[in-house]
């Protein structure tokens, strides 16, 4: 084999040798958490073009998100094939695997092959959180329009930079019509990487500036409906206990220091990398960050007016978390090579990106304040700076060491969904200090090797890894909807006629079970509320709702109070609703839309048990025409 053909062939397995790591890596750090969260919304959108009586349910009634997107069709088309879960999953994969393709490729054009792999790694084992309360984060383990419309926006921006800008454009414009909301930014970002600096700062101030005009306009005109409502009143009560995210005065000081994160982080990689083309997407990602909390904010306290307050844009700091962990592989890799300060302020980034138990604005102030520094830097400090560096090396290795040794002692919670090894290896890759530890040994590994047998070897060694992992990162834990499931409650769905409402009493996140098993609309749940912001109807009849249900169970719905209550140290998980009776079930079933309840308790009226095994076996199916009937007048 000439020496060229030989240099070709071992590029490429050794490509493909960390390809299979990377899917190892993923496979060990990501677990699909199938349709739980807001992936059962989506799903029931889309299980709603093909069973047209799911329409009729309070989420979907009166309009929703869904409105805004073509994702639901094409979903629904996929589900029509395969099933529900199948779709979810195939999709998800699909999804998963083109956002990575699309980041790596993004970097690549950037930079080399070297620092891609490192900034893909990162991206798998730094969580990329925006918004407040945890709530949401790019690159999520469940599916939902956002994945699909963040895929796009990636592969839009590396168009871009491989200078396909014509297709970078009409991507991230096909991505609107996946979801608005998370595709916005992508188009603004391409704006102000296409426009000169001051342009894009005239641009972003004049849409600040509109966004107030509208707010005041709303505020101004205070109608109850169309392009300039504005929320108020029992629609304004409902969003804010619901939906308390959407207002930023109502957001905690961690919550600030988790937005302004990736804002410093590019702020390092401003000052650190010479290059100008990952420079300028580290500006223009700041740029659209800032102006989406400049806007959700005015929405949040003037009026509020609907459009804007839906609008949610402070989602856009979504683009602004990306690019901040993007880019922290060439900063740390320039970092590192300068004579100064470099490894110093590298281990401190990396340290406070990967260990928990150090304070990352801590280690990012200190990097800073180096960097800055390096000027009045002598060489006797620079000894002295590299010999720090390498005793936070150590003391980072140890501090992984001991934890992987604690969890090598400790017994795996998962006992029993896989194999012992398995467990213990997803524990400790979980670990980014550890997985980061993997990465590095194998990349040296890989790298140094002159013989293409040896990389052949490695690439058998993570396709194995990859081979085990993955199917236990994709296995689907759900249940809800599944033909088993369906089959098991064929004598409450046949007892349910299309189209009818169904109460679960007793479980606050019923609407799974409703939706995907018995086929039929929710009464009222958590899940059904998510929807309030995007419709004042859906707002009352969720109040009206909760009132009817008052007699057993407080409202789930209302998150800032139960939120409130648990910052004040009160015990709220622990509170169960109240056993059903005659006299409750009476008066709740005179509520014309409750056409069915579900319970444990049996009060009389004839009631459908269920005997098969699962969550339900015992428990009571209630027809509420039968208990209108035959109940007693209060």
């Amino acid at each position: 084999m000439a020496i060229a053909d030989r240099r070709a062939a071992q590029h490429g397995l050794a490509t493909l040798a960390l390809a299979l790591l990377m899917v190892g890596i993923w496979s060990m750090t990501h677990r699909y958490r199938d349709l739980s969260a807001d992936a059962e919304l989506y799903a029931v959108q889309a299980l709603s073009k093909l069973r047209p009586a799911l329409a009729t349910d309070i989420y979907l009634q009166n309009g929703s998100q869904d409105r805004y997107t073509v994702f639901s069709w094409f979903y629904s088309k996929l589900i029509a094939v395969l099933g529900l879960h199948q779709a979810a999953l195939c999709l998800y994969v699909a999804c998963a695997a083109w956002f990575l393709t699309a980041a790596w490729l993004l970097l690549r054009r950037l930079s080399d092959e070297r620092t891609a792999w490192l900034a893909l790694l990162l991206l798998m084992i730094l969580v990329g959180r925006y918004g407040s309360y945890g709530v949401f984060r790019f690159s999520e383990e469940y599916l939902t329009a956002r994945t699909v419309a963040e895929a796009m926006t990636v592969t839009a921006l590396a168009c871009f930079f491989g200078g396909a800008r014509a297709w970078a454009v009409a991507i991230a414009c096909a991505a609107m019509f996946i979801h608005p909301l998370m595709a916005l930014p992508g188009v603004f970002l391409l704006l102000c990487l296409w426009a000169p600096p001051r342009v894009s700062i005239i641009v972003a101030l004049a849409g600040i500036g509109l966004a107030g005009f509208i707010a005041l306009l709303a505020l101004h005109i205070a109608r109850p409906k169309g392009p300039l409502a504005l929320i108020d009143g029992t629609w304004l009560a409902v969003v804010r206990e619901r939906s308390q995210f959407l207002f930023l005065q109502l957001w905690r000081a961690a919550d600030w220091k988790g937005n302004a994160q990736p804002f410093a982080s590019l702020t390092l990689t401003l000052l650190v990398v010479p290059n100008p083309r990952m420079r300028r997407l580290a500006w223009a990602a700041m740029l659209v960050g800032a102006s989406g909390l400049c806007v959700a904010l005015i929405a949040s306290t003037i009026g509020p007016a609907a459009i804007l307050l839906q609008g949610q844009a402070w989602r856009w700091v979504w683009l602004t978390s990306f690019a901040a962990i993007l880019l922290l592989a060439p900063t740390l890799l320039t970092m590192w090579r300068d004579e100064k300060c470099g490894p110093a302020c590298a281990m401190l980034l990396l340290s406070g990106a990967t260990c928990a138990a150090l304070n990352i604005w801590a280690c990012l102030a200190l990097t800073l304040l180096l960097w800055l520094a390096r000027p009045y830097i002598t060489i006797r400090i620079a000894h002295l700076l590299r010999f720090a560096a390498l005793m936070l090396a150590l003391v980072l290795v140890a501090w992984t060491i001991a934890n992987v040794w604690t969890i090598a002692r400790s017994p795996s919670p998962e006992a029993g969904r896989e194999s012992v090894f398995l467990a213990l290896m997803r524990n400790i890759v979980g670990l980014p200090a550890a997985c980061l530890m993997l990465f590095g040994l194998s990349w040296w590994w890989i790298s140094t090797r002159r013989s293409v047998w040896s990389v052949a070897a490695a690439c058998a060694a993570f396709g194995t890894l990859a081979a085990f992992a993955l199917p236990g990162a994709l296995k689907q834990s759900g249940t809800y909807g599944t033909d088993t499931e369906i089959k098991a409650y064929a004598d409450w769905r046949n007892a349910i006629p299309a189209g009818s409402n169904v109460a679960v009493i007793g479980v606050h996140n019923s609407a799974s079970f409703v939706w995907f098993t018995l086929g039929r609309a929710d009464y009222l749940s958590i899940d059904q509320s998510s929807g309030v912001v995007f419709s004042r109807d859906t707002a009352e009849e969720i109040m009206r709702r909760s009132e009817v249900l008052e007699p057993l169970q407080q409202p789930s719905w209302k998150v800032m109070t139960y939120l409130a209550r648990a910052a004040r140290g009160e015990k709220v998980d622990e509170e169960q609703d109240l056993p059903l009776t005659s006299t409750a079930l009476t008066r709740m079933c005179r509520d014309k839309e409750l056409d069915f309840m579900i319970a444990r308790e049996s009060v009389g009226f004839d009631p459908l048990r269920h005997t098969q095994p699962g969550a339900y076996k015992d428990w009571y199916l209630y027809d509420c025409r039968r208990v209108r009937v035959q109940g007693q007048p209060a």
